[in-house]
């Protein structure tokens, strides 16, 4: 089967780049995209920014003991993240499990004295796990203490040091070293005592009930829980538990803490949540971000808002309203189609820094080195991507810390996927109707042209005769010009063969006469003995070869004129000159016509052959002259208009037939009735004037018009040539 790649596929196919505009679409709405990312880069940026000034120059915000340090211990400095509520304190650690993470366990790596002979140092036995928390103005601590022997305070025993205990130490706002002993008679409630100024002494001078809490057995040893006033100390801190393993002896055996509590120069710090810096940021947890500030060590001091609400943008939900049929269109059909190609934000994912006390990340270093910076970040499970900005804290000249901003881009996405449902909503229609509306287009136009050429058929039959005309129809487009176009060339084909069916009675009928005359002149001319006689049958005969030779060369004289034309040089000639000797001598050829002549322009200045200009005013007249009667006046006029000439030549006479205009000047066509034809015997009449008039005038890129005076007197021709110069 032959393929055929009519009108309709091409604009099918055609209609296919309408798909480009969707895509379009989304490289512009990715682009503005990446725009709003760059621009939630800034805001969190001028966010960090804004609260890193509230915090500037204020030292009080920041723990002398801690914020000073060059480098952070492990184990010896101590995080105290913030508490959701007060622990019970019951050494059961039930109420840990939210920041258990942040635990650590000590055990003999983190041996801080010895006691008894330090060459025979005995072994270890006993480990513990260990936090602190903060919850409003106390610090929590926990012991999760595993030990083979659990020694208690004997009943009537005044030492505080000859069972397993629990010391304290902290530097007060004083700057002092303050001692303090925890050495139970057994599992229970217990309150604290003060230890006396003396280096390494034991001596209790005083109860400390600030400190208390619960000393529990169990399994595996034993278990403390802790409460005291934060105002207790200025953020130095120490924690030992020493063991006793022989109730006999009662001989200490070593210590295991986070420091020396004797040594003041070696404690630890504690970092708690600034409580100060928390007010500061309470206000912000409408800022649609999660807040951080961090010590120069990364420590977290304060935190504000959550990260699965910090979208960065607030976008307005889609209206209720609408028809059922709309939505439930979208719902179904268009909505699952498209976020075959979009994302949808997650309305959960993974945040591994919840409830973090230390931050990391290139972003907080390049913040605590002095330069803001921020930083993009998938969560562990690859469903968000969050971006954090980080702003320095100023102390003096030094860099105390950093606020970190983060926000996630859920805000960011769920616009651009609003921004892309409703460009899908318009792109689809559009394609949907411009496709329609193309093919209904292609339709139309393929049933016209159908249509025209089934016409075009009907109206030709088998033998290519013309057997009717194309039906009218309005000039609307070219289609209809294609019509018209058809139309006038099937009327002309008509006519030409209309003229060549006739042309051989028209022929008969001109070669008739000379014919007969010579035939009867032939056939007489025998039978006559008379020599003058017979001289006027071979004046006849000749009379009729005359005629027949006069037609003859009128057909063939438009053939000659082409050959002439193609072989002849352009010149440039006076046409008002030609045209005004032309005139002088038609006076002496046609005397019984009157010729007026009006020229109304100095020089005519044409480009072409005088000669043919000439030959083409002499059909015209001929032409003036054979359908005027006698003593009529053909007026000949020549004038300028614009940049061409006019030569008009008006002869009364009988008017044009109706729609023969154009016609006229074609080749071989006559309408001359046949008392007109017979005027004249010498002058055959086959229709070739105004043809070659009219091949003369194109030669000279003009053109000749017909046209019957406006009283229907008379014919008026006019011939427009353009002028040179």
């Amino acid at each position: 089967m032959n393929f055929r790649f009519t009108i309709r596929l091409q604009l099918l196919v055609l209609s296919l780049f309408l798909f480009t505009i969707p895509w379009l679409g989304y490289r512009y709405v990715w682009e503005l995209e990446q725009y709003l990312r760059i621009g939630q880069e800034q805001t969190m940026i001028g966010t960090a920014r804004a609260v890193a000034t509230a915090l500037h120059e204020r030292p009080a915000l920041f723990d002398s003991q801690s914020a000073y340090l060059k480098d952070v211990r492990p184990g010896t400095d101590l995080y105290a993240p913030p508490i959701t509520s007060p622990i019970q304190l019951d050494g059961k650690f039930s109420d840990w499990q939210s920041v258990q993470g942040l635990s650590q366990v000590y055990g003999e790596q983190q041996v801080v004295s010895w006691f008894g002979q330090v060459t025979n140092f005995p072994p270890v036995t006993l480990s513990f796990r260990h936090m602190v928390g903060r919850y409003d103005k106390y610090l929590y601590a926990m012991f999760d203490v595993e030990d083979d022997a659990v020694i208690w305070r004997s009943t009537n025993a005044l030492a505080v040091d000859q069972s397993d205990h629990l010391l304290i130490s902290v530097i007060d706002d004083k700057e002092e070293l303050e001692r303090f002993v925890i050495a139970p008679y057994g599992e229970g409630w217990v309150n604290a005592f003060k230890l006396d100024d003396t280096a390494n002494g034991y001596r209790a001078t005083d109860n400390e009930l600030r400190i208390q809490g619960r000393w529990q057995l169990t399994d595996k040893g034993y278990g403390i829980e802790l409460r005291f006033p934060l105002a207790m100390t200025t953020g130095a801190l120490a924690f030992a538990l020493v063991d006793v393993d022989n109730p006999e002896t009662r001989i200490k055996q070593y210590a295991v803490g986070t420091a020396n509590p004797n040594n003041a120069d070696g404690m630890g710090t504690v970092v708690t949540p600034s409580p100060e810096i928390e007010r500061i940021l309470s206000g912000l947890k409408y800022a649609d971000s999660r807040v951080w500030v961090v010590d120069n060590h990364k420590r977290v001091l304060a935190r504000a808002g959550s990260i699965h609400s910090a979208s960065g943008f607030k976008v307005r939900n889609q209206q209720e309203g609408g028809y059922d049929w709309v939505r439930w269109l979208e719902n179904t059909i268009l909505f699952p189609l498209y976020y075959h190609i979009l994302t949808r934000p997650p309305a959960d994912f993974v945040d591994e820094l919840q409830g973090a006390y230390a931050l990391a990340g290139q972003d907080i270093s390049s913040a605590l080195g002095g330069a803001p910076d921020s930083l993009w970040r998938l969560s562990p499970d690859s469903k968000a991507v969050i971006l954090s900005a980080a702003y320095p804290i100023y102390i003096g000249e030094n860099v105390m810390g950093a606020v970190v901003v983060e926000q996630t881009t859920n805000g960011i996405r769920t616009l651009r996927n609003r921004a892309l449902e409703q460009l899908f909503h318009v792109i689809l229609a559009v394609m949907l109707l411009g496709t329609l509306s193309l093919f209904l287009f292609a339709n139309r136009i393929s049933s016209r042209i159908r249509k025209l050429r089934d016409d075009t058929e009907a109206v030709i039959d088998d033998n290519g005769k013309i057997i009717g005309s194309l039906p009218d129809v309005r000039r609307v487009d070219e289609i209809d010009d294609l019509h018209r176009s058809f139309s006038d060339v099937l009327s002309r084909l008509q006519q030409y063969n209309s003229y060549l069916e006739n042309m051989a009675s028209r022929l008969s009928h001109e070669l008739r006469t000379p014919i007969a005359v010579v035939r009867s002149s032939l056939d007489t001319i025998g039978q006559v003995q008379d020599p003058s006689q017979q001289s006027v049958l071979i004046e006849r005969a000749q009379s009729g070869i005359t005629r027949l030779s006069t037609i003859l060369n009128s057909m063939s004289e438009a053939t000659r004129l082409e050959h002439a034309i193609a072989q002849e040089e352009p010149e440039y000639f006076d046409a008002a000159a030609v045209v005004s000797g032309c005139v002088d001598g038609y006076a002496h050829i046609f005397t019984e016509r009157q010729f007026q002549l009006k020229i109304s322009l100095e020089e005519a200045k044409l480009r072409g052959s005088a000669d043919l200009f000439a030959q083409m005013f002499d059909k015209i007249i001929a032409n003036a002259v054979e359908f005027s009667h006698v003593s009529d006046t053909i007026t000949v006029h020549l004038w300028r208009d614009n940049k061409q000439m006019k030569l008009s030549v008006t002869n009364p006479g009988p008017p044009l037939p109706k729609d023969m205009n154009d016609q006229l000047l074609q080749s071989m066509v006559s309408v001359r009735p046949d008392e007109e034809r017979h005027k004249t015997s010498t002058h055959p009449h086959l229709g070739l004037g105004l043809f070659i008039a009219n091949m003369i005038a194109s030669y000279h890129k003009g053109r000749i018009q017909l046209a019957n005076l406006p009283d229907n007197t008379g014919v008026c021709v006019v011939v427009q040539l353009p002028l040179q110069g």
